[in-house]
Order: C-alpha cells, then sequence, then structure tokens
C-alpha cells in the first residue's frame, strides 16, 4: 500500500482510535522484546500484574464492540509497526488493555493442521466473542488467563 493511500486512511480515523493505535505501536515491541528475554509464561504473568484491575465487571455489547476496534487495530499495528507482531504478540497486549479497562478477557490458543504441520494461533475473547476473529478455523486447546499459573501446562513459541 502507498504512503499517501496509508495517511489518508490515517486521517480518516477518529482521534481517540488514532492515539490507541499510537499506543499499540510503541506497546507491541516491548510486548515482543518481554516475550524475547522473559519467555511466554513470565511475560503472560508480567501482562497480567501490569494490567490486574481494581474491579471486574461483566462486558456489555459496546465493550465487545470496542474489544473488536481494539483487535482490529492491534493486527494494523502488527502489520505496519516496527517489529512484525505475531497473533501472540497482539493477543497478549490486547488481553492486558482489555484487564486495565476491568473485563475479564480470555486469552485463548488453538491449533488447525496444515498439511503435515500444525498450524498455531492466539486471540482473545470477551464474552464469548472471538475478538479479531470473523472466522476461526483454530480449534482451542486450552484458556490460558484465568487460570492459577500453576495449572497452565503449555508455553506456545512466540513465533
Amino acid at each position: 500500500m502507498n504512503p499517501a493511500r496509508r495517511l489518508r486512511q490515517w486521517r480518516r480515523l477518529p482521534s481517540d482510535s488514532r492515539r490507541l493505535l499510537w499506543l499499540i505501536f510503541l506497546a507491541l515491541p516491548l510486548v515482543a522484546l518481554a516475550l524475547r528475554l522473559l519467555g511466554y509464561r513470565r511475560t503472560l504473568a508480567l501482562v497480567e500484574h501490569q494490567s490486574r484491575p481494581k474491579a471486574t465487571r461483566r462486558p456489555t455489547s459496546d465493550d465487545i464492540a470496542a474489544g473488536q476496534h481494539l483487535a482490529r487495530l492491534a493486527a494494523i499495528a502488527g502489520r505496519h509497526g516496527l517489529v512484525t507482531a505475531t497473533c501472540l504478540r497482539q493477543a497478549l497486549l490486547v488481553h492486558g488493555l482489555l484487564r486495565r479497562r476491568g473485563l475479564t478477557p480470555v486469552l485463548k490458543l488453538g491449533v488447525r493442521r496444515q498439511g503435515a504441520l500444525p498450524d498455531m494461533h492466539a486471540w482473545v475473547e470477551l464474552g464469548g466473542v472471538a475478538l479479531g476473529q470473523p472466522v476461526l478455523a483454530h480449534t482451542p486447546f486450552q484458556s490460558i488467563a484465568g487460570q492459577p499459573t500453576s495449572q497452565r501446562t503449555s508455553a506456545p513459541s512466540d513465533d
């Protein structure tokens, strides 16, 4: 996509979406660095600790729509940011940002067969809705967030 078109798309975004996109652009490299230095489990623990809400609430339809928007912005930043952000990096960030809003998102990992190799995927669900996933082709195999750390058995790769 040419730079002029990107700039037009940027200008069409509401100002609050532009600010949120900047935050995501800046935060995704930090998540990537944390995954590289700390590994998956400790990065997840750090995200959950830093996003610990004072109180939680059930998501409304507006919260789910805002979560969908947040996941779309994370995907945009993941494609066009300083680092190419995998689905795991994006999901960890979206999970943390939603928790900071007092919501209880669920970080999901899934797999599907892609020929002889498994294709891993990470996403966030809010109120039972898979955010940013128009068609979810992966079968979830474990809910990650919301489980005590001692019960978390799998550590996906960042790639």
